[in-house]
């Protein structure tokens, strides 16, 4: 799975959090989630903190010929 700028958009605006409450939830820098939606290519390390990071809150990071986004699971 990879982290769009779209999809990191996307997965943020379904839990209203800003770029802030991203980078402190995966313990990385603003700057950090500021320069991944602007285009930059995360690194893989950093890339997995955030994509645990969403699927822990259940937001599912989607990248594939259907489109990019994310999509919220639910409850069980």
């Amino acid at each position: 799975m990879t982290l769009t700028p779209e999809g990191c958009r996307a997965g943020r605006a379904l839990l209203k959090w800003s770029m802030r409450d991203l980078a402190q939830r995966a313990g990385v820098a603003f700057t950090t989630v500021n320069r991944i939606e602007a285009g930059q290519v995360p690194r893989a390390g950093t890339e997995a903190r955030l994509l645990a990071t969403f699927a822990a809150a259940g937001v599912v990071i989607l990248d594939g010929p259907q489109g990019v986004g994310a999509v919220l699971r639910r409850g069980d």
